[in-house]
């Protein structure tokens, strides 16, 4: 089979964390309501009602354009799209066509450590449709001979972000559609989930002619999940040189992609712009975006996830795996920022994260916004680790009683009943005292034959155990090793 160059560029449907919708004020809270309850006049199109833009909405849609290096534009307006919308009530979609409200901009994405720039048309700003329901007929597998709308979630607002078709490979759609969400997440704009629909992408794939020009563009459609995206662009591209491998003609078209069965079929032929007979919208006046509003929101902007990561590398000279699981949500990024300063040990903090913190939250299914233990509080337990105040084993014990009965630090450290740090002299009669019980594993490892070093780890375990993890574990294999002559 050919493997002719790839041409990828993605339609992202960003929905926004508004309360209510893009132009009236019924909530945005569709997910389990029931049908047709989170709905009004406005957002059923009945004849004779006004929509009112909402602020909020727009302020998103701006963030989300300052953090991908747009222009944001000072004019900008509505256009209807008579594209027939079967989910919404009044046929037609009330999106933004030639007056965007964000224009041009770049994000950078890395794929096998090779860096890519790619580049933007616009983002614009639109409503939601409603919901199709298809139910069953008599409890049959066949389908009924009509369908249900839901219209909670018509009219709720969308940022349409629109690649150039800049990308050449699965991957690297993959890594930037994980770009955009990270982005909308530390922005606050979108909770960027693509299983219940927040966010939702449209994938235009062609392959290039030998000219070096497009081929014919066709747009996949029903992609729920990144790992669905990089399945459905395989298959396609697959698809595509096969069909021009054996001499056949690809038309212009969208395709649905099945992920069951791991195909693509097709739905329709593609319509061009001609064919949504756009002409603006008459209920809503032109905006405008002045310099000193978008300023205004730009300095509100927290510190980029890329920045982020070059930040923590640099700072705290963690390794790139390290960098990417810490950055990869902001709470989290600011969490550990948090116990880092108060312990006074990054890598410490790091280590407490990775390997305790992000257990208990996949334990418990939880988000850190949601962790029982403050940072503070694990900063200042970290530090009494670092300060020797308490073993690694006593913190623990320590943390495991904050979570589990919700105690505060001090009242953890009460219930434990830690004693303070053991060393010096008395963790040496306690070394001792385990040596002498134990002639037998002395007299093997003086005698050579320890090659694996069990028995001398049997030995540091007893007394680990002997001072109930009140100890450092440093201090009592260094002793140790003295009193064994080693």
């Amino acid at each position: 089979m050919s493997k002719r160059p790839v041409v990828i560029g993605l339609e992202i449907h960003l929905q926004l964390k508004t309360k209510t919708k893009l132009f009236c004020n019924c909530s945005t809270d569709y997910i389990g309501a029931t049908p047709n309850t989170n709905v009004c006049p406005i957002c059923l199109a009945v004849p004779g009602t006004l929509p009112v833009v909402n602020d909020h909405a727009v302020e998103l849609a701006i963030r989300m354009g300052l953090g991908l290096h747009c222009k944001i534009c000072d004019n900008t307006r509505f256009h209807r799209k008579h594209y027939f919308y079967a989910d919404l009530p009044s046929a037609y979609q009330v999106t933004q066509y030639t007056h965007a409200i964000a224009q041009g901009g770049y994000l950078d994405i890395e794929v096998d450590g090779q860096k890519k720039r790619v580049h933007l048309d616009h983002l614009h700003l639109e409503e939601d449709a409603g919901k199709l329901v298809h139910p069953t007929s008599d409890g049959r597998l066949a389908g009924a001979a009509y369908s249900l709308v839901d219209y909670n979630r018509g009219g709720c607002p969308l940022s349409e972000i629109v690649s150039m078709p800049d990308m050449s490979s699965a991957k690297e759609a993959v890594a930037y559609v994980t770009q955009i969400r990270q982005l909308a997440r530390y922005l606050g704009v979108s909770d960027g989930e693509m299983e219940s629909g927040s966010l939702r992408c449209d994938v235009n794939v062609s392959l290039s002619n030998p000219d070096g020009s497009f081929g014919t563009r066709i747009e996949l459609k029903n992609i729920n999940s990144l790992r669905s995206i990089e399945r459905a662009l395989d298959y396609e591209i697959a698809r595509q040189n096969k069909v021009l491998d054996t001499g056949g003609t690809l038309v212009q078209e969208t395709r649905m992609w099945d992920d069951a069965a791991g195909v693509t079929r097709s739905m329709r032929n593609k319509e061009g712009a001609k064919d949504y007979r756009y002409y603006a919208e008459m209920n809503l006046a032109p905006m405008s975006a002045k310099p000193d509003y978008v300023t205004k929101i730009e300095k509100t902007l927290p510190e980029m996830p890329w920045d982020k990561r070059e930040r923590f590398a640099s700072q705290y000279g963690f390794s790139k795996d390290d960098v990417a699981l810490l950055t990869e949500d902001r709470q989290l990024a600011d969490y550990f920022e948090t116990v880092a300063r108060e312990s006074g040990s990054p890598l410490r903090a790091c280590n407490w994260i990775k390997t305790e913190v992000l257990r208990i939250l996949k334990e418990q299914d939880k988000t850190i916004a949601d962790f029982s233990v403050c940072p503070v509080c694990l900063g200042k337990l970290i530090a009494k680790v670092e300060k020797k105040d308490l073993s690694n084993t006593q913190a623990k014990d320590v943390f495991a009683k904050m979570i589990d009965k919700n105690l505060s630090l001090d009242e953890a450290i009460k219930k434990i009943g830690t004693i303070g740090h053991l060393t010096g002299e008395k963790l040496f009669d306690i070394i001792s005292g385990v040596l002498r019980d134990n002639a037998d594993a002395v007299e093997f490892i003086k005698s050579g034959k320890d090659k694996k070093g069990a028995k001398l780890k049997f030995l540091q375990g007893l007394v680990m155990r002997e001072t109930r993890g009140n100890a450092d574990i440093a201090e009592v294999s260094q002793t140790v090793y003295k009193l064994l002559g080693l």
